[in-house]
């Protein structure tokens, strides 16, 4: 327990935190982050996704690929980026952009925040699923480092769509998880209001995740959560990339395949004496 909270208040506390309207999304971070940022728009097959934002730019003077999730503020702005939920032409718009930087050996740089793929019927009959594990697929094959981030919400496929990396980090009051803590607690106890107890239960939080080995560290907030101060949790989430980055730097083409395949592999492989 923490100041005599107990734990399943603060998992709720940072599911709140991971949720808050006013944290940074993709866009607020790029604007601190990358200069010379160029959007690239549309899958090439249907159209584009507001949901997902990508573009070429340059993160400490290196070129990079930084594609995200991206919420919006107001009403208008909600709608047009549904909610930060893609549908299948965001993922193939996300791919094609990993896919060409890939090709050009640039950093792809990720940022997660999504409740989840929009599951929609629409998105359904153009192949939300196939889109999904396509990019699961090609993602182990990029030839490019991958440093994905979860800074806000983590929800399932949605997420992991674009979370297969060789470095994977999360936001101190992010979240992570294969299902929301309402949607849980309705198919467990079915009864959506016990939501809390489903977010213990789910183990969802960044220490959670670092202690599972499912991510590979924790980025800092400022105290209160993010949404308090955007210029430095921009720096923090910065200085993590860059040394992620770093790490990644002497890498050949074929060592960041093996690395990120052998990285997911282990996940889930438990062994007891």
């Amino acid at each position: 327990m923490e100041g005599g909270t107990s734990p399943f208040a603060i998992t709720w506390q940072r599911v709140q935190l991971a949720r808050h309207p006013k944290r940074p999304h993709t866009l607020d971070y790029v604007e601190r982050l990358i200069t010379g940022f160029s959007e690239i728009h549309g899958d090439r097959a249907y159209g584009d996704d507001a949901a997902i934002v990508a573009g070429m730019g340059f993160f400490h003077e290196e070129p990079v690929m930084l594609l995200g999730h991206q919420k919006g503020r107001d009403t208008k702005q909600k709608l047009i980026r549904n909610f930060g939920m893609p549908k299948p032409e965001g993922y193939r718009k996300a791919l094609r952009c990993m896919q060409m930087a890939s090709k050009f050996k640039r950093p792809i740089l990720a940022l997660l925040d999504t409740p989840g793929a929009y599951p929609g019927i629409d998105a359904e009959e153009r192949g939300q699923a196939e889109a999904i594990a396509v990019s699961l697929r090609e993602m182990t094959r990029l030839q490019s480092p991958v440093v994905s981030v979860v800074i806000g919400e983590g929800g399932s496929g949605g997420a992991l769509a674009m979370g297969v990396a060789n470095i994977v980090l999360m936001m101190e009051n992010a979240i992570y998880s294969v299902i929301s803590p309402e949607s849980c607690a309705a198919i467990i106890w079915r009864d959506a209001g016990k939501a809390e107890l489903a977010a213990n239960a789910l183990r969802l939080t960044a220490r959670d995740m670092l202690e599972l080995g499912l991510v590979d560290g924790i980025v800092p907030e400022p105290n209160g959560g993010a949404q308090n101060n955007w210029d430095e949790s921009a720096v923090s989430l910065g200085k993590s990339l860059k040394a992620s980055l770093d790490r990644l730097a002497g890498m050949t083409p074929k060592e960041l395949v093996d690395h990120r395949y052998e990285k997911f592999r282990k996940i889930g492989s438990f062994f007891e004496g």
